[in-house]
């Protein structure tokens, strides 16, 4: 049966002037209650306006939209900067969503960019909504995929190495004279970036001549203040840790918090490297180390990107860009070298 806005209307229990609102992206004459069941409705069909069927290339709207997983982070804010202002280069508007990591929440704002008739989207994807990965890439849809890489053959990516960025940080201890080297890493088995942070730390440990046996990996949860009881509680089961790889900025605070708690001195009890340079890196006691990675680059990049798809007359092959870190040392190792 073909799925027309009266089927939606009747299943949703509304009119059709009401779907027609929902679907233009116009919610001011209607609840949210009605406004989710028409959505879940759209939903369940897959109901597509007959516009959007015939292809986005004949309704440009010169706007983009960005989704985001965790906007609390100040990397994105480099990022967001880079896609934005290629964007307003470019003559296109910008619309930027969080889903703070909920894999539903950037369902529900991806299908309402597609309602709301956005030229394509730029994602840093939960990575946990596999069959609409699937059905953008397999149908064309204009989408750059940032930082985290997805499974599905076709999706374009604007990536950093996370591999040597963690071998960087990893062989900068080891070479500070740190051999009791404790890597601390989310914990998830979908996120790419912290899965090959931790194959960096692991390459490095190896080369240097230490064995599985020696290596030291604690996997913490996300919720806030978890990162700081758990190194508290790692520390005092470890206290011969002489050093601390951390794979995310947000984790990084709660790790120093939880070494100045246990009254331990940074970098002469325990060295920090931290990952993702932020504006307040160089301004802790002592100045921390980071990974710093081209944020600002990779917005540009996935903005410029994403431009060519929505211009091209025919469908364009996958392309992943592969952005290189960079090490800066500061006190918290003991060494500027």
């Amino acid at each position: 049966m073909k799925v027309t806005i009266d089927v939606v209307a009747q299943r949703a229990g509304v009119s059709k002037t009401t779907v027609s609102r929902i679907l233009n992206g116009n919610y001011n004459h209607t609840t949210e209650e009605t406004k989710n069941r028409i959505l879940q409705v759209i939903k369940e069909l897959d109901y597509r306006p007959n516009s959007l069927a015939k292809g986005l290339k004949s309704l440009r709207t010169n706007v983009i939209g960005m989704v985001l997983s965790n906007l609390k982070n100040p990397f994105w804010t480099t990022v967001l900067e880079g896609v934005e202002d290629m964007c307003r280069k470019s003559g296109f508007h910008l619309m930027v969503c969080n889903s703070g990591e909920e894999p539903e929440m950037e369902e529900k704002y991806i299908r309402e960019f597609q309602m709301r008739r956005v030229d394509g989207i730029v994602m840093n994807p939960t990575v946990r909504n596999d069959e609409l990965y699937r059905k953008l890439i397999g149908e064309g849809y204009p989408l750059i995929v940032i930082n985290r890489k997805l499974s599905e053959e076709g999706a374009h990516h604007v990536v950093m190495d996370n591999v040597k960025g963690a071998s960087m940080a990893v062989n900068h201890l080891l070479g500070c004279g740190r051999k009791k080297v404790a890597a601390f890493v989310y914990r998830t088995l979908h996120v790419s970036t912290w899965k090959e942070r931790i194959d960096g730390y692991r390459q490095a440990m190896l080369e240097n001549g230490f064995s599985e046996q020696n290596l030291r990996i604690l996997e913490l949860d996300q919720q806030a203040g978890a990162t700081y009881e758990a190194t508290i509680r790692y520390l005092r089961e470890h206290p011969d840790t002489d050093a601390i790889f951390s794979t995310n900025n947000m984790m990084t605070l709660e790790v120093i918090q939880g070494i100045k708690e246990l009254k331990l001195r940074i970098p002469e009890d325990i060295a920090v490297v931290g990952y993702d340079e932020t504006v307040w890196s160089q301004h802790m006691d002592p100045p921390l180390t980071t990974v710093m990675q081209p944020g600002y680059e990779m917005g540009q990049i996935a903005a410029k990107m994403l431009i060519k798809r929505i211009n091209a007359k025919r469908r364009t092959k996958p392309e992943t860009v592969v952005l290189e870190p960079q090490l800066i040392i500061r006190k918290s190792c003991g060494s500027l070298k």
